[in-house]
């Protein structure tokens, strides 16, 4: 059974468009204990993902992704040059995980923050709460599903 989930980034970092020229990508960088927990207990090969573009003017679902390799160590933790580096982190005892996502689609129109907020149906989604800032979060079938048909998916 599939399981669905959210991931933000900026658009300026990693967009949408950038995800479906590259086809896929590792995500890496994820710094928050329970966003590598979904990562490395939950998200399962094949997972479909919502790619959010965050921190813009307005925020908002872009496309959808898939799952095309379950979480690993995030090397990145270990390089001193890299701004995710972490020297707690370690190859022996690795902290951080990274997984793999794969391009789907784009959204034949972003589904942005106020729209989700105010779309009766997605009570829940963790992205609509107030605080909010996991950059990796689940999703129902259920708001996955209502947000794909939002973007004209």
């Amino acid at each position: 059974m599939a399981n669905y989930w959210l991931v933000k980034s900026e658009p300026t970092c990693y967009s949408i468009d950038e995800l479906a020229q590259d086809g896929s990508t590792h995500w890496d960088g994820v710094r928050n204990y329970q966003a590598r927990n979904f990562m490395r207990d939950g998200m399962k090969l094949g997972d479909k993902v919502l790619y959010y573009h965050s921190n813009c003017d307005p925020p908002g679902i872009v496309g959808v992704a898939e799952i095309s390799r379950e979480a690993y160590p995030d090397h990145t933790a270990w390089d001193p040059t890299n701004d995710h580096f972490d020297p707690k982190s370690t190859p022996d005892k690795p902290i951080w995980m990274m997984m793999e996502i794969k391009f789907v689609s784009k959204f034949l129109r972003e589904v942005s923050l106020p729209e989700l907020k105010a779309t009766e149906g997605l009570d829940g989604l963790v992205v609509i709460q107030k605080g909010s800032r996991l950059s990796v979060q689940p999703v129902s079938e259920a708001h996955f599903e209502l947000i794909c048909g939002m973007g004209g998916l």
